[in-house]
């Protein structure tokens, strides 16, 4: 294999180095799904795509090569080249892809090396290195001991996951707190960069030959993020630790993530007036999407509570009406919900305990590991 291209055995290195990655492809697809550490600089933009794809099917791949050039040539070209240029010298170490490290990759490749850069592109491309990925997340139940995390919302779970190196943060990865309120403020990634993210997040944990890989006790959607068939597959059957929480502490928690993180960032985002109106969407619209679970009646109580506390917001700055709200989801509807699907996983329970049993018990299993 020429120095020139990279193969596809390198694939494993090239994720857990974070190598920084040319995606030659055209926007549209790089949109779709991409690899965090790559950067798109299209050698073709969607339009040039487009008409080189058409040609290609209607007359084959030299009409098709012939007007790709005749698309980029000239200052357009130039303009390509010297972006590639400026990236590869903040990136010297980076490498080239496109779709399956065909044409694109190869004329790029001849043209950075007209302008003195010799840069290697990666055989098989996108699409060899997310096939791979794929095969990364259907490989774990077999590979590796599966362990949930459960316990009720405001426990605290996702505070103790950053904490524990044999850790994967589901929700961090598909940057939804999993619940209906969950939403943060940045959107979640496409489907296709969560999966892509969470067998990057796999293959790091591999790195650390833990006794399991602990995992939030999550559903099959993480917002509008969906874990791969297989490892949900593999969660279900997992055994499963309970983290244990006061009422008082996790009511605390519920206001800081649901009221005073949210306005924070909607304020610093747009400002004191636009910031306080979209934090106070993000609310009601949360409420309103379990409308039906909660029934009109108690929707209704929530709704004037939740009003209340955000009018005493806004004009005395002050949020602890907000826990009167928080304090009757939990009672009225996330506690029993919890209960009831825990109920039906009693038998997969291994241990319950609070934070610092927790951090004990895992302490414990993976000392028993290594022995």
């Amino acid at each position: 294999m020429s120095a020139m291209i990279i193969p596809a055995q390198q694939y494993h290195d090239i994720f857990v180095a974070g190598q920084p990655l040319i995606d030659l492809r055209a926007p549209i697809e790089f949109n779709r799904g991409a690899f965090p550490s790559s950067i798109n600089l299209p050698l073709m933009v969607d339009k040039e795509r487009e008409k080189v794809g058409t040609c290609y099917k209607e007359q084959g791949q030299q009409a098709a090569i012939a007007l790709g050039h005749s698309l980029v040539h000239g200052a357009v070209k130039q303009q390509r080249i010297d972006a590639w240029l400026h990236f590869l010298s903040a990136h010297p170490e980076a490498y080239l892809y496109c779709f399956r490290g065909g044409l694109r990759s190869q004329l790029t490749q001849q043209w950075l090396k007209e302008a003195g850069v010799v840069v290697p592109y990666v055989q098989g491309g996108y699409k060899g290195m997310r096939q791979y990925l794929i095969g990364v997340i259907d490989a774990i139940p077999n590979e590796q001991r599966l362990l949930s995390l459960s316990g009720m919302t405001g426990c605290g779970k996702t505070d103790f996951l950053k904490q524990r190196k044999e850790a994967v943060d589901l929700e961090g990865i598909a940057n939804h707190r999993g619940s209906s309120f969950g939403k943060n403020i940045d959107p979640q990634p496409t489907q296709i960069n969560f999966e892509n993210r969470l067998a990057i997040a796999l293959l790091h944990h591999q790195l650390g030959n833990h006794a399991c890989l602990l995992l939030e006790d999550e559903s099959f959607l993480i917002g509008r993020s969906a874990l791969p068939q297989s490892f949900y597959s593999a969660m279900q059957a997992a055994d499963i630790v309970v983290l244990e929480e006061d009422d008082d502490i996790r009511l605390s928690r519920l206001l800081d993530e649901y009221v005073h993180k949210m306005h924070h960032g909607f304020v610093e985002r747009l400002g004191i007036e636009a910031g306080f109106d979209a934090f106070s969407q993000y609310l009601l619209q949360s409420l309103t999407s379990i409308r039906k679970r909660l029934g009109g009646k108690q929707f209704q109580e929530l709704q004037d509570i939740m009003q209340l506390a955000l009018t005493q917001q806004l004009n005395q700055n002050q949020t602890s009406q907000h826990l009167t709200w928080i304090s009757l989801l939990l009672q009225k509807y996330y506690d029993p919900m919890y209960e009831y699907q825990l109920a039906k996983k009693a038998h997969r329970v291994l241990f319950r305990g609070n934070h610092q049993d927790m951090h004990q018990w895992l302490d414990n299993l993976s000392q028993d590991n290594l022995g």
